[in-house]
C-alpha cells in the first residue's frame, strides 16, 4: 500500500476503460516543409507493424508556442532519449513545461495506407502533440487551466497530411509532491508510429499487459469485496460487535485505493483521485489499529482506546486536508508543497502505532490465530512504514527502499507479478478472516452461556412471581407485571397469614436485567420468611433493610409493605417508594430511605380504614416514567387522570406500554367490596399462558 498513486514514476502506465480519439487538425493543403538543420529520422516499415521513434530527440526546458513550427531551428537544443524521464537525463526534480522535437520522414510499404497514428505509451503529466505545427491532439490540459490524471495512460493520435515533417510534443509536469521522485517527468518510453490497425493492436497489447500484471489484485478484489459485504451484514445485525465493522473497512479501503490508481482502468482526474486517496489511505491504517485493538483484546484498556481515537481523528484530518490540496495543485506554491510534506509526514508517524498495540498485546494470552494476525500485521506494517518513509522526500535523500520493497516483484508467473507487500497482505487477510471466524465462535459460545443464564433467571422469576393470587375476603384484586427486558427488577407479593390478615409487598430494585432479577429473588425470599414471623409492616421493612445492606453490590430498592385486615384496616410502611392512590387522591406517607443503603433505619407506619367501594392502587415508577418516541414522559398528570378512572392493573399497564415503555412496570389494585359481594382476583404477567392469566 502506498500513500499516493504516483510516488515513483514507474514505466508502466495506468490504462483506461475507453480510449477516445481526439479531434485532429490536418495540414493536407500545406506544402512540404523545408528540411530542418537536424537530419530527419527515416521511418520505414509502416504497414507491417509499429516503429518506435527512438534515438535522440531535440529537447528544451521552458515553453514557447513557436517551438511547434516545423521550420523552427532546434539545432542548438540539447538532445535527450525518450526511453526514460527527463529526471534521469540531467533534469532531476524539474516540474513545468518542456518540449520534445523529432524530424521524421515516413516511408510506408507498398500498398500501405497513408493514414498514420502515433502512440504515446507513457508521459507525465499533461501534453500536446503537434505535427508540422498543427495540434494533433492532447492528453489532459496544460496550464493555465491544468487538468491531468492520477495515472498515466497510453494514447494514440492521428498524423494526417504530409509524410515528412516535424513531430513536437509539449509536456507539462505538475508541481512535485512529498513522494515525487527526482527521476520523473516527460516521456518514459519512445513513441510508436504505424498504420491505424497496427497502433490499435499495440495499444490493446499495452492494456492487456497491465491487466495481466494485476490479475493477482483482481482476485483479491473479489475476495475482499465478499468479506466486506459479509462483515457489514454481521455488523448491522449487532452494532456492538465493532470487530466486524473494522474488518469491513480494512478490506474495503484497499479496493477503493486500487480502483483510484489503475485496477479497473478508470481515468480519474488527479484532483478527485488524490482528494479521495489520502483520507482512504489514512482510514486503512486506522481500521488496522482498531482491528488489532479488538483482536488483541485491548478494548478494555480505556486510556489506550482513548489515545487510539485521538490519533485516528488527527490522522484522518491530516489525510483529508492533504487531499483537499489536490484541487489547487496545478498552481502549487512552495508553501503548499511544504504543507503537503508536513501532513504526509504526520500520517507516516501514525503508522508506528500498530507496533505499540502489538507490544502491549504481547502481555495478553492469545490463541495462535490472533498471533498470526499480529505477526503478519507487524511485518506488513514494517514494510509499509520503511517503504513510505524512504519515499517521503526521496528526491532529496535518493533512497530506493520504496522501489525495492513495493515496486520490485519477488517473482513473475505468466506475466503476473508477485510482490512482497502483496503476499504479506494476503497472508494477513487470511489470518484476519480465520481470527474473526474464531472470534465469532467465541462470541457465540458466550452468547449461549448468557442465554442459559437468562433462561435460568426467567425460570427463577417465574417461581418468584405468583402464578395465581390468593382470594382476599372482601376485596377485588388485580395485578399486572411487565418487565422492560426479559427479566425485570420489580416485585410484588401477596402473602396470607394464619390470623386472617394479608401482607402485601410491592417494590422496585435499581437497574434492569439479570442483576436486578437476582436482587429480586433475594428480596422475595426474605419477604416470605419475614411475613410468617411478623405482622408489622414497619418491622418487616426494617428486617428486610438489614438483610439487604452490603448484599446488593451498590444497588438499592424502594418498596411498600402493607398489612390488610379483614375489617378493612390497612397499615402502610414505605421505603422511598412512590405513595399509593386511594380513589383519586395520593396518600401522604412519611419520607424514608430506600432499602439496602443504611442498615440502622427505622420505618414508621400509617394506618387507615377502607370503606366499601374504596379503590387503592400501588405502582412502580415504570408507569410514571413511560416515554414516547419524542422523549416525553407519561408524567404525573397523565398518571393521576389514568388512576382516577379506576382502571384494572392490566388496563393501567397497557396504557403505559402504549405510550412507550422504558422501565419495568408493576401495578396492583385493591377494591373494598360491600358485604355479600364475591371476592375476585386477576393477574397479568408475561410468564403466564393466556389461559391462566386471569382467575
Amino acid at each position: 500500500m502506498v500513500l499516493a498513486a504516483a510516488t515513483l514514476a514507474a514505466a508502466e502506465a495506468a490504462p483506461v476503460a475507453a480510449r477516445p480519439r481526439p479531434e485532429v487538425t490536418t495540414a493536407s493543403s500545406e506544402p512540404q516543409p523545408a528540411l530542418p538543420a537536424v537530419p530527419p529520422m527515416v521511418v520505414q516499415g509502416i504497414g507491417k507493424g509499429v516503429v518506435p521513434i527512438d534515438g535522440s530527440w531535440q529537447f528544451k526546458i521552458g515553453d514557447d508556442p513557436h517551438w511547434s513550427a516545423p521550420g523552427f531551428d532546434d539545432s542548438a537544443w540539447e538532445q535527450i532519449e525518450t526511453d526514460g524521464p527527463w529526471g534521469t537525463q540531467g533534469h532531476p526534480s524539474y516540474a513545468g513545461f518542456a518540449w520534445y522535437r523529432k524530424h521524421l520522414e515516413i516511408l510506408p510499404t507498398a500498398g500501405a495506407t497513408q493514414d498514420y497514428r502515433i502512440l504515446i505509451p507513457h508521459a507525465e503529466d499533461a501534453y500536446e502533440i503537434y505535427w508540422n505545427g498543427q495540434l494533433a491532439g492532447r492528453y489532459g490540459r496544460v496550464p493555465p487551466h491544468a487538468q491531468w490524471f492520477y495515472g498515466e495512460f497510453p494514447r494514440s493520435f492521428a498524423l494526417r497530411g504530409t509524410a515528412v515533417g516535424t513531430l513536437a510534443i509539449r509536456v507539462w509536469k505538475a508541481p512535485l509532491e512529498a513522494f515525487s521522485a527526482a527521476e520523473s517527468g516527460g516521456l518514459y518510453a519512445p513513441p510508436l508510429v504505424g498504420d491505424i490497425d497496427s497502433i490499435a493492436l499495440q495499444e490493446d497489447a499495452v492494456y492487456w499487459s497491465y491487466v495481466r500484471q494485476d490479475l493477482f489484485d483482481y482476485s483479491l478484489v473479489l475476495l475482499r469485496g465478499f468479506v466486506t459485504l459479509l462483515c457489514v451484514v454481521l455488523w448491522t445485525r449487532n452494532r456492538r460487535e465493532q470487530l466486524f465493522l473494522w474488518v469491513a473497512v480494512l478490506t474495503a479501503t484497499p479496493v477503493a485505493l486500487e480502483v483510484l490508481q489503475r485496477l479497473f482502468l478508470i481515468p480519474f482526474s488527479y484532483a478527485l483521485a488524490r482528494c479521495l486517496n489520502q483520507p482512504l489511505y489514512a482510514l486503512y491504517h486506522i481500521s488496522l489499529w482498531f482491528l488489532l485493538v479488538w483482536l488483541l483484546q485491548l478494548n478494555e484498556h480505556r486510556r489506550l482506546l482513548r489515545w487510539a481515537q485521538i490519533l485516528a481523528c488527527i490522522t484522518l484530518g491530516a489525510g483529508t486536508a492533504d487531499g483537499v490540496l489536490a484541487f489547487f495543485w496545478g498552481s502549487a506554491t512552495p508553501w503548499m508543497q511544504w504543507t503537503d510534506g508536513i501532513l504526509t509526514a504526520s500520517i507516516l508517524l501514525a503508522e508506528v502505532f500498530p507496533f505499540v498495540l502489538i507490544g502491549i498485546g504481547l502481555r495478553t494470552k492469545l490463541d495462535p490465530s490472533r498471533w498470526v494476525v499480529a505477526l503478519s500485521a507487524l511485518l506488513l506494517q514494517m514494510i509499509n512504514t520503511v517503504a513510505d518513509a524512504s519515499a517521503l522526500g526521496q528526491r532529496f535523500t535518493h533512497w530506493t527502499l520504496f522501489a525495492d520493497l513495493i515496486d520490485t516483484p519477488l517473482f513473475v508467473i505468466q506475466g503476473v507479478q508477485f510482490r512482497a507487500e502483496k503476499l504479506i497482505s494476503i497472508t494477513l487477510f487470511i489470518a484476519i478472516i480465520y481470527a474473526v471466524y474464531r472470534y465469532a465462535l467465541e462470541q457465540q459460545a458466550r452468547q449461549n452461556v448468557l442465554e442459559r443464564e437468562m433462561q435460568s433467571a426467567r425460570e427463577i422469576q417465574q417461581v418468584l412471581i405468583p402464578d395465581k393470587l390468593p382470594s382476599l375476603q372482601g376485596y377485588a384484586v388485580t395485578s399486572a407485571y411487565q418487565p422492560a427486558l426479559e427479566v425485570g427488577g420489580d416485585f410484588f407479593q401477596i402473602l396470607a397469614r394464619p390470623d386472617g390478615s394479608t401482607i402485601v409487598a410491592l417494590g422496585d430494585v435499581s437497574g434492569k436485567g439479570l442483576k436486578a432479577a437476582m436482587n429480586v429473588s433475594m428480596i422475595v425470599g426474605v419477604l416470605r420468611a419475614l411475613a410468617d414471623s411478623s405482622d408489622s409492616p414497619g418491622a418487616i421493612m426494617e428486617a428486610l433493610n438489614r438483610c439487604l445492606c452490603g448484599r446488593m453490590h451498590g444497588g438499592f430498592a424502594t418498596g411498600l409493605v402493607l398489612r390488610l385486615d379483614a375489617d378493612g384496616t390497612v397499615t402502610f410502611a414505605n421505603a422511598g417508594h412512590l405513595p399509593p392512590f386511594l380513589n383519586e387522591t395520593e396518600i401522604e406517607l412519611d419520607g424514608s430511605l430506600p432499602l439496602g443503603l443504611v442498615s440502622m433505619v427505622g420505618y414508621g407506619e400509617v394506618a387507615m380504614q377502607l370503606r366499601p367501594g374504596d379503590y387503592l392502587s400501588m405502582y412502580t415508577d415504570g408507569l410514571l416514567e413511560a416515554r414516547n418516541a419524542t422523549g416525553e414522559l407519561f408524567g404525573f398528570e397523565r398518571m393521576h387522570a389514568l388512576l382516577s378512572g379506576r382502571p384494572t392493573a392490566k388496563q393501567a399497564t397497557d396504557a403505559a406500554i402504549a405510550f412507550g415503555q422504558d422501565d419495568d412496570i408493576t401495578v396492583l389494585t385493591l377494591t373494598r367490596l360491600a358485604a355479600g359481594e364475591e371476592s375476585t382476583t386477576s393477574l397479568a404477567t408475561p410468564f403466564l399462558e393466556p389461559a391462566t392469566a386471569g382467575r
